[in-house]
């Protein structure tokens, strides 16, 4: 690791990925992911997206020019210190954990500390853990038994669970599948908030379109493990690269308010 304060920038260049004889990623060349913004990873399903999430947090095998945070180079980190500084949260927690809210976000915390030199004090660990929960709007959840919990509420305490390790990047695979709309937009809102203020590097894998639109700052399209387009959510969601990638006919109109949105007119092919 170098000397250099770690950076929350993210470099992937010519990153591959192949599961037996099938490339789900080739030679894909990302931009430059730059700490404090909310990133967007749009696609259809199979397009690479959760395999792209997975490989830069060390959970798949991957070939890559370069891929590193900062001036860190990943591929020579552990499974452990790449943990410490990049958190993945997949799509659901396991159903059969019978731990309150509380404890599991404990463990989790617990479990990075394993591999660190120094620990919090069983005090000063609580308090964060209820700081966390509390900025998610979560804390009346601390007592309840995950076993016992919605969907939606448990991918809230997955969110506190890699929240409270402080990570450098987040990298989230559809977080929004089990909300319901008021809990979407409260944690489209948190992630923004958290990646402004924090410099956090948050990407995030979402197949509602309208939600990139509204608070994403850069979007990545992909499309069979290819980037498509990248840049501003509103230059990347645009007519032709919608056609290009879901084989749609759409438009981006704006609303009342002044906001855009995705209108499906038709299918160009199934």
């Amino acid at each position: 690791m170098s000397n250099e304060p770690l950076s929350s920038t993210l470099q992937i260049r010519a990153i591959s990925v192949t599961l037996g004889s099938q490339a789900i990623l080739s030679q894909l060349n990302v931009p430059d992911l730059i700490g404090g913004s909310l990133v967007a990873l749009l696609g259809p399903n199979g397009s690479g997206k959760s395999t792209l999430l997975k490989s830069v947090a060390g959970l798949m095998p991957a070939h890559a020019a370069t891929l590193k945070l900062g001036a860190d180079d990943l591929t020579a980190w552990g499974a452990a210190q790449r943990a410490t500084h990049i958190r993945y949260l997949p799509q659901s927690l396991p159903d059969d954990v019978h731990l309150t809210v509380v404890e599991a976000v404990l463990v989790a915390l617990h479990a990075r500390q394993r591999t660190t030199t120094t620990a919090s004090p069983p005090d000063r660990a609580t308090e964060r853990v209820e700081a966390v929960l509390k900025e998610l709007d979560v804390a009346q959840l601390g007592s309840r038994y995950l076993d016992e919990l919605s969907g939606g509420q448990k991918q809230l305490v997955g969110l506190a669970q890699a929240l409270v390790h402080q990570p450098a990047v987040l990298l989230l695979d559809e977080p929004l599948a089990s909300l319901d709309l008021n809990y979407q937009h409260h944690v489209m809102q948190l992630l923004q908030s958290l990646a402004h203020e924090r410099g956090l590097l948050i990407v995030i894998v979402l197949h509602d379109l309208n939600m990139a639109l509204r608070y994403a700052d850069y979007a990545l399209l992909l499309k069979q493990g290819t980037l498509v387009a990248s840049g501003a959510p509103r230059e990347v969601i645009t007519p032709e690269n919608l056609a290009r990638a879901f084989s749609i006919r759409a438009r981006v109109e704006a609303c009342s308010q002044g906001l855009p949105y995705v209108l499906v007119d038709d299918l160009l092919h199934i």
